[in-house]
């Protein structure tokens, strides 16, 4: 007996040495909209000094793919909304598709892609039907592309959706239905699921439901609130996220599909960008997912938590904006890895910041003590430098909102500085600034200093075909140069 517990005690080192145990179930979204990304390798390492043994690409990025190889986490690779077309239009252009960014990744890295996500909430209202006639066409064509490279078996499919695609008419999760609109298409495409053996994504936002109704009672959209519980026949809900997942539960058992496996694609709080998304609201809501998923704990129609994958690992400085400023503040991190909040992720373990992070100098561009706040030039100023650079932070209930005039400033300006990799000719609007050594952070503002891409391994340019995406950082970062070299010559 002695012998075999040795023998459990040597493999549990083996297997313990350089990493980390996750909490069960429990992976992240790793978006790469960023003027200044990570090395790929620095976020792998974050994910796994983290726990994290599943994580979601939104587009086959190639470092972020190389980079995974061999590393023991699971891989649901993405698939953006405007290859749905060309997907669906033949599966010849699937097929090259899968041996370009599955097939490839998977022999050569040793990558351990398990699911391709085609799409990305397809469905939502807003879309006005846009992806409707291409979506599930393109998802049986991507399932016989993965078949026919042998695949079939090994990496799934599914489509992540946006919770808007069900709905209930009594206000009550057992009236959950999906949208008439779109309920053959949805039964037809989770047949298909059902019958490959994959499982149905949602992404299940409480943070929106706050964002979209001021009226709507803040402590439900938490897991640990006082707002009143709802009764549903024997159920009682007391947060809006288990309520809206029995909502899909519903709907998949009131049209057969009752034992359909569910995901959860994303799911998290913003901590900037709007009066209800900061670091006390996301550090409450996060903690309060990830004890539920620690203690196993499921909703009233589903006991078992499902797979769940935290939006998002880190902040996306060049991500869209049209949804609201908070879009580009999901992370758990900052953009550098540097930890935001303290989050007790099980066993007396909490968050581990990123290694090996470089940074460009420590200096600041800001508005001149000598410059007037009256000058006619400081608005056009601010207004470009918030163009061209990340100025979320800005608005009203952000971090930096509470700023006096000239800080304001300081702010857009070094955002422009920094986001340029502090050229000096970056650091010129109008004679209106100056570099400081100091750092000008207050409060709960910080004025960033990027890293330094020049010291790092660059990330691979990428394409604008099927296999790959564009080089957009790269561009921009030259057009910036080239509009800052006309405008302040």
């Amino acid at each position: 007996m002695g012998f075999r517990y040795f023998l459990w005690f040597l493999l549990f080192c083996m297997l313990g040495e350089g990493q980390v145990k996750g909490v069960l179930g429990l992976g992240c979204n790793w978006g790469t909209r960023l003027t200044h990304p990570l090395p790929p390798k620095i976020v792998v390492r974050l994910l796994k000094d983290n726990g994290f043994d599943k994580v979601k690409l939104f587009e086959a990025d190639p470092g972020a793919l190389k980079a995974l190889g061999r590393s023991g986490i699971e891989v649901m690779l993405g698939i953006p909304n405007e290859f749905l077309a060309p997907l669906a239009s033949s599966v010849r252009v699937a097929e090259d598709w899968v041996a370009k960014n599955v097939s490839n990744y998977i022999s050569k890295f040793g990558t351990n892609i398990s699911c391709v996500a085609v799409g990305n909430e397809p469905f939502l209202q807003s879309y006005k039907d846009k992806f409707l006639q291409t979506t599930f066409p393109a998802l049986k064509n991507v399932q016989a592309a993965l078949i026919k490279a042998g695949l079939g078996r090994q990496v799934k499919v599914t489509v992540p959706l946006n919770a808007d695609v069900y709905q209930t008419d009594t206000d009550l999760p057992s009236g959950g239905d999906f949208r008439s609109d779109i309920r053959p298409l949805m039964i037809s495409m989770i047949k298909f699921l059902s019958d490959s053996g994959s499982a149905l994504a949602i992404n299940i936002y409480p943070f929106l439901s706050l964002y979209a109704d001021p009226h709507f009672p803040k402590d439900y959209a938490f897991f640990n609130g006082n707002s009143t519980p709802i009764v549903d026949g024997s159920a009682t809900y007391t947060n809006v996220f288990d309520a809206n997942y029995d909502t899909l539960i519903a709907a998949l058992e009131k049209n057969g599909f009752g034992s359909m496996p569910v995901i959860i694609g994303e799911v998290g709080w913003p901590t900037d960008g709007d009066i209800n998304a900061n670091i006390e609201y996301a550090k409450r809501f996060n903690q309060g997912l990830l004890d539920r998923i620690i203690h196993g704990q499921g909703t009233p129609k589903r006991r078992t938590p499902p797979d769940i994958y935290l939006f998002g690992l880190i902040d996306e400085d060049a991500k869209s904006i049209d949804p609201g400023n908070f879009e580009r503040h999901w992370g758990i991190f900052y953009y550098d890895g540097t930890i935001k909040y303290a989050l007790n992720l099980g066993n007396g373990r909490g968050l581990v910041a990123a290694k090996g992070v470089k940074y460009l100098a420590r200096e600041w561009c800001v508005m001149s003590p000598e410059a007037n706040l009256l000058d006619p030039n400081l608005t056009n100023s601010v207004n470009y430098a918030c163009t061209y650079a990340d100025c979320t932070s800005l608005g009203y209930g952000s971090s930096c909102g509470t700023l006096d005039a000239r800080s304001n400033a300081s702010y857009a300006f070094n955002m422009y500085y920094q986001t340029l990799d502090q050229r000096k000719d970056a650091c010129k609007f109008n004679g209106l600034s100056t570099i400081a050594k100091l750092d000008p952070s207050q409060g709960t503002c910080r004025f960033e200093i990027m890293i330094d891409l020049g010291t790092h391994e660059l990330p691979p340019s990428r394409s604008s075909s099927l296999a790959v995406g564009s080089n957009q950082n790269s561009l921009l970062l030259a057009l910036l140069g080239l509009i800052t070299l006309i405008t302040y010559a």
